[in-house]
């Protein structure tokens, strides 16, 4: 589903990534490990489209999406791909349920209909009675749920995680990464998700260590 060809990215002279070759299969958990500054972050917003490689091809269903002007890239992103970062990053002025139909909203769908759609996932999520709570009023578990409800509302073919339980204790931690393989099984997503935590590494279908800009073998 996803391939990406010798990857290269630099800032100024500084090379982060040093020539990665991916391929990662439809409805597949790939793990991403590695010591900080070996380029993790860097590959994964490459392939969410966030960042253009400096050298390299990305394909998503065999169409190479780099060649795209920003405009139908950023709209392939928002139909296609969802995120969930280590801080939620929900907007404070607005309620879990406003939060989660942001994406929704800037891809253009119906108020009704994306309200209808936020209301399922936060039910799925267990967060049904607090739909209409700000995040300040959410402990930071509900918080990351709300993220990845948000995540979830296009109906993204793939999810990018960036060390998504960071900042959550061990037992909330556990719930993000079984709720991960729950959804992958009622909707056959794919998942690729770059993390500290062994348990959560360990659990992926594969597991892929990066050292130095690179993937090792």
């Amino acid at each position: 589903m996803i391939i990406a060809k010798n990857i290269h990215k630099a800032y100024n002279e500084l090379e982060i990534l040093k020539g990665v070759d991916l391929e990662i299969g439809s409805g597949e958990v790939i793990s991403i490990v590695g010591s900080s500054g070996a380029g993790k972050t860097t590959l994964l917003s490459i392939i969410g489209t966030l960042d253009r490689p400096n050298a390299g091809e990305l394909f998503y269903d065999g169409q190479d999406v780099f060649k795209w002007n920003d405009k139908k890239l950023s709209a392939f992103r928002n139909q296609n791909i969802g995120f969930v970062f280590q801080f939620h990053q929900l907007l404070p002025e607005f309620t879990a349920m406003e939060n989660v139909c942001i994406p929704a909203w800037i891809g253009g769908k119906g108020k009704k209909e994306t309200e209808t759609k936020a209301s399922e996932l936060l039910e799925l999520f267990n967060l049904k009675e607090r739909i209409h709570h700000k995040p300040s009023e959410l402990s930071g578990g509900e918080q990351q749920r709300v993220a990845v409800a948000r995540a979830l509302i296009n109906n993204p073919k793939v999810v990018l995680a960036d060390e998504p339980s960071g900042n959550l204790d061990s037992e909330n931690a556990r719930d993000l990464h079984q709720l991960f393989f729950t959804l992958r099984k009622e909707f056959n997503q794919t998942f690729v998700i770059v993390t500290h935590n062994a348990e959560l590494a360990e659990m992926a279908d594969r597991k892929l260590q990066m050292k130095d800009g690179k993937i090792l073998l």
